[in-house]
């Protein structure tokens, strides 16, 4: 089963926290702090694979979780520092933050990789806070906090050539000339249900050609299997428009020429602007395939006449009998060329992820109180790390949480919000009293 799009969580690893010991030696009576850092917390990093070929597996794990930093040790041992967690993708493969919906990387090339998700940082021990004034800290730095996200992983195929049209036209009996897949082919619709791929050897060179099946009237809204489809074709360089000239399904070729290009426009404008050779396949069932007899071909020579009116070189095809397959994929072949030589501007305008605002995180330093019908809660990230690192059995300890409170101007925010005497304030698991008078920190 081929799977193009996946949705997973992923989480950094957290840091390790830093230690608070002493030493304990024989004969060195009061003996310093000697309390290591914490190890740096594992990233998440998404890595691209040419060997994979589909989303399946992220279909049965959806949660990537790297391994967090050791703890610090005593003798001013370090924590070891997480592994970071290496989650391979197909190549093609574009990674959307799905909080944001702004592209992450679009994963293009085999060995591309980045980083989705930092580790948390190592805390300090409790070695790094001694001073002349402050020999014997008693407390140490909390480590980082994980970082955790939802990921959309959505494959599109990287082709050179994108066969369109509409079902049973043919595109899967000319990929079987063409190269040396082996699609499913069969006389009713939808007989392909996912995209096939293909190389086509030609001369000293190859290229790439894809089958974009099941594009029918009312696609770019989702009908049939709508989006599932057109989006494969936003990374071909050519196209090749199958369109069954013989009319044996009850349809209008001309009808059908019109339709296709009016989803593919509708989808993306851009589609449009790629170099589209037009092959008007079941040539033989017209009994014209070696000959251009007015009388015989009227209904290829009347189509041929039309697409060409709209700019398009029409080329006669018989895939199922190899007819016209050579000269078609040389003409493919040609435009190829022409396109990598001069590849188009890319004048999509999209989103992308800043990693450098995401690090930067202007609500770190913020203190947040809220009421919740019973309690008032107070919040924050950077005051969450204090908490973590306080010792509350050290009198300079609490003195630095509860300053970093005060200072942060939300006990003014509480009064505003109504707080009185008595009512109970929840930090994080801690619970106290509100009392409007200066508070003893070293109590």
């Amino acid at each position: 089963m081929f799977v193009d799009r996946a949705k997973i969580t992923i989480k950094s690893g957290k840091g390790g926290n830093g230690a608070v010991t002493f030493r304990r030696e024989p004969f060195v009576p009061e003996g310093g702090p000697d309390g290591g850092d914490g190890g740096k917390g594992g990233d998440v990093v998404f890595l691209a694979d040419e060997n994979l070929r589909t989303l399946m597996d992220f279909r049965y794990k959806r949660k990537y979780e790297a391994e967090s930093g050791q703890n610090g040790m005593k003798k001013k041992r370090f924590g070891k520092n997480g592994e970071d967690l290496i989650i391979k993708v197909p190549v093609g493969t574009m990674v959307i933050d799905e909080a944001t919906g702004k592209i992450m990387a679009d994963m293009t090339n085999h060995g591309q990789s980045f980083v989705a998700a930092k580790g948390g940082r190592g805390g300090r021990g409790n070695a790094r806070f001694a001073t002349p004034t402050r020999q014997a800290p008693n407390f140490a730095e909390a480590g980082g906090f994980a970082k955790e996200r939802q990921v959309i992983l959505e494959m599109k195929l990287i082709a050179d050539v994108g066969l369109v049209g509409f079902p049973n036209v043919g595109k899967s009996s000319l990929l079987l000339q063409a190269t040396s897949a082996k699609p499913k082919i069969a006389n009713y619709h939808f007989t392909t249900i996912d995209p096939n791929l293909g190389v086509v050897n030609l001369y000293d060179s190859s290229f790439v050609m894809a089958d974009i099946a099941g594009i029918i009237e009312g696609a770019h809204e989702g009908a049939g299997l709508g989006h599932y489809f057109l989006k494969h074709v936003e990374r071909t360089k050519v196209l090749i428009h199958i369109v069954d000239v013989s009319g044996s399904e009850g349809r209008d070729p001309k009808e059908d020429f019109d339709k296709i290009n009016d989803e593919l426009a509708k989808y993306s404008p851009k589609l449009m602007k790629k170099p589209q050779i037009v092959a008007a396949n079941k040539i033989d069932v017209l009994g014209c395939a070696d000959t251009d007899d007015a009388e015989i071909c009227e209904e290829y020579l009347e189509f041929r006449e039309y697409a060409e009116s709209k700019g398009y070189k029409v080329m006669p095809l018989s895939a199922a009998a190899g007819f016209g397959v050579k000269e078609l994929i040389d003409e493919a072949y040609r435009l190829l060329l022409e396109v990598e030589a001069n590849p188009p501007e890319d004048d999509a305008e999209l989103e992308y992820f800043d990693f450098d605002v995401d690090d930067a995180d202007e609500d770190y330093r913020k203190v947040f109180a809220e009421y919740d019908g019973e309690n008032y809660n107070i919040t924050g990230r950077q005051l969450e790390k204090i908490f973590n690192s306080t010792n509350f059995n050290d009198a300079g300890s609490r003195r630095y949480l509860f300053k970093y409170i005060e200072n942060s101007g939300v006990y003014e925010e509480l009064k505003e919000m109504g707080i009185e005497e008595g009512d109970t304030i929840k930090l994080f698991d801690m619970e106290f009293e509100y009392y409007d008078e200066e508070y003893d920190y070293d109590m």
